[in-house]
Parts: C-alpha cells; structure tokens; sequence
C-alpha cells in the first residue's frame, strides 16, 4: 500500500473526469457540503454517512498539568470539543480487503 495522500484538488479532478461537471462547480459543491458538516459539528449534531462512517464531536477532559512536547512547558489544557471519526461497516470490509505487504 502507497502511503501517498489525496488532497481536495484530486478529488476534485477524479470528480470531474468521471461527471464531466465543471471544476468550479464541484469545487464549491464540494466546500458547501464540508462547511455544512463544520456547521452540523458545531451545533453538537453527529454527520452519519451510509457506508463511509460517521463524523462526531466528542468532549475531551482537561488536565491540569500537561506538557508542550516541543518547549517543556507545564500547562493547563481546558476540556474541549474534538472530531471524532468511527468508519462504517461498507468502509471497514473494503479496508479488510488491501493486502498486506510482508516485511
């Protein structure tokens, strides 16, 4: 399995070679429908996609004393609102189905 990404531009282009619709289009359909799930996230609401999974927020604890990796620093971490991801059964069976390189 590669470990390229695919970025919004390329679903983008995929979209379009295969409807033919134009770029402008699919781009703005495409950031419509992100903001609507921001939007929906936002209100508390969870995104359920058939077949792919569902988005939802999720509350994280805060901790009095964390640290920032990067300077050392001892810090407080307020609780917070995350995205939460869970795939799908439709998503988790083809995801069964890559093969596995051996080392």
């Amino acid at each position: 399995m590669s470990s390229c990404k695919v970025t919004k531009s390329d679903i983008v282009d995929k979209v379009h070679e295969s409807t033919k619709v134009e770029k402008k289009l699919i781009h703005e359909v495409f950031e419509s429908i992100v903001e609507e799930f921001k939007n929906a996230l936002k209100e508390g609401s969870t995104v359920e996609l058939r077949g792919f999974g569902t988005l939802e927020p999720r509350l994280r604890k805060g901790r009095e004393k964390a640290r920032n990796p990067k300077t050392g620093e001892i810090l407080s971490v307020e609780p917070h609102y995350v995205a939460a991801f869970r795939a799908g059964q439709e998503l988790k069976k083809a995801l069964m189905e890559i093969p596995v390189e051996k080392k």
